[in-house]
């Protein structure tokens, strides 16, 4: 059976009606334009865009985790390093992000390049290292305020990685078992600081009641008797010793 003229345009027509029928998802939003001029933002649901008058760009409104590539970076103190982030953002304007930039993630991509490598030239890399949570928050202040204008909102920015070079990681780690070492010496001078007082205090205890003198020469005795010794030292008291030898001199006068 062949179609007449007339319901192949009809045909075509029906075709051409049904292909302006866009479905935009939850999270998904169409920006139209009409014959070159804004429209606005349309969705979600079904939306109709007429064929051959209006375009329609579809943008995704969920938030878009971006890499940012290692960035060589010379800090502050002459270190050169490479540093890489991740850029967490999402689109909350559709009519600026198509309007106001021709491709919003790969400005954004650009805008957080440069920014990283600007931010992380300024700083030593001690607080590199160290501020990493500082860097991160400076990051996300300065890529948000230079986004805005596209309708873009930066939520957060991580330094994920500091590639050091070889040498420097042989310095550093250096540094770190000197700092270690440093630590020990200080916590050993403490702990024979304190023994010293501690010993001084007993002392002067034992010094104001001589009984207690006695009585750890016993508790000292006593722990000797418990090992196999075949020679044991008894002390004496310094005053008996100087009794002995006064009544030996009176003797001997």
């Amino acid at each position: 059976m062949m179609l007449t003229p007339v319901l192949v345009v009809l045909l075509l027509v029906v075709v051409l009606l049904v292909s302006g029928v866009k479905i935009l998802r939850e999270y998904e939003r169409g920006v139209v334009l009409r014959l070159g001029r804004l429209v606005g933002a349309r969705g979600p649901g079904i939306i109709y865009v007429i064929p051959g008058i209006e375009e329609m760009y579809r943008l995704d409104l969920r938030t878009v985790a971006l890499d940012v590539p290692p960035q060589d970076v010379i800090t502050r103190d002459n270190v050169s390093v490479k540093v890489n982030a991740v850029l967490y953002f999402r689109v909350v304007d559709a009519t600026r992000a198509v309007v106001e930039v021709q491709n919003y993630l790969y400005a954004t991509s650009q805008i957080a390049q440069t920014t990283l490598r600007s931010v992380c030239g300024q700083a030593q890399l001690d607080e590199l290292l160290a501020e990493r949570d500082r860097f991160n928050t400076r990051l996300q202040e300065i890529i948000d305020a230079n986004t805005e204008p596209w309708g873009i909102k930066v939520i957060s920015v991580e330094v994920k990685h500091i590639d050091l070079p070889v040498d420097m990681q042989r310095s550093l780690a250096r540094q770190a078992e000197a700092e270690r070492l440093r630590r020990s010496k200080v916590i050993n001078a403490e702990g024979e600081f304190q023994a010293a007082v501690r010993l001084t205090e007993a002392a002067e205890v034992m010094e104001r009641n001589p009984i207690s003198l006695q009585l750890r020469m016993l508790q000292a005795l006593s722990q000797v008797g418990k090992e196999k010794n075949k020679t044991v030292i008894v002390p004496l008291p310094i005053d008996l010793i100087q009794a002995l030898v006064q009544n030996a001199s009176r003797d001997k006068a």
